[in-house]
């Protein structure tokens, strides 16, 4: 075989072969379905003076959103994943898909960790971390369906459903109050910060619940890890 007849089928054989690689990346390149825009799992109901949500960087780029702290108004959605803060003398209300509902005070945080809810399923889940400030909230479908979990600076509360207010205070110690209907009553509790807890909580890993609180533990479950 001449080397001149040799280049040629070389060269050919390669073109063909190249052409088979386009192909087979283009192929898998339509077959490939764009991903759409994140959900939202939620919306703000009103403000009151300053607050802002923070998205994180998968939703701004699959929601189109503006990156860094963006001031909140009425009717924007929340992602999972924001963090919503209050100013001073500032309030902002949200509620999300499920009927759950969050009433924030001034000078607040709360990160939007997981949220997983299908009014099909009884298998819904929710974690909310409530960092500092005061937070009023009445428990959705979640609480009914599912695990709906509130994460504060002493533990988790695992909720069944009730209408609990949530203060973490400035030196770590939080309060937990609500209303329980069954009399009518306010019960309150207080949870010290968690490294100065006495020896029987720690071993339980639960705060200790004084006898005029078990109404309100019926409701509220609180836990570390839950």
């Amino acid at each position: 075989m001449s080397a001149q007849l040799f280049a040629r089928r070389a060269v050919l054989a390669s073109a063909v072969l190249f052409a088979a690689f386009v192909a087979i990346r283009t192929t898998a390149s339509i077959a490939q379905p764009a991903a759409g825009p994140t959900s939202p799992i939620g919306k703000v109901e009103s403000v009151t003076g300053s607050a802002t949500v923070e998205h994180t960087g998968d939703i701004i780029v699959q929601a189109s959103l503006a990156p860094g702290e963006v001031a909140a108004k009425s009717g924007d959605a929340v992602y999972l994943g924001d963090i919503v803060k209050t100013g001073l003398d500032s309030k902002i209300a949200l509620v999300f898909t499920d009927g759950t509902s969050f009433k924030i005070d001034s000078n607040a945080r709360m990160e939007l960790n997981e949220f997983v809810y299908d009014p099909k399923s009884k298998s819904n889940s929710t974690l909310f971390n409530l960092q500092k400030g005061s937070f009023t909230f009445l428990a959705g479908s979640v609480a009914k369906t599912g695990n709906m979990r509130v994460e504060t600076p002493v533990g988790t509360m695992g909720i069944r459903g009730t209408a609990p207010h949530v203060e973490i205070l400035e030196d770590g110690t939080v309060k937990f109050t609500t209303l329980v209907e069954e009399n009518k009553k306010n019960e309150q509790t207080k949870v010290a910060p968690a490294p100065q807890r006495k020896a029987d909580n720690a071993s339980s890993g639960r705060p200790q619940v004084a006898p005029k609180d078990e109404a309100l533990a019926k409701k509220i479950d609180i836990c570390r890890g839950c």
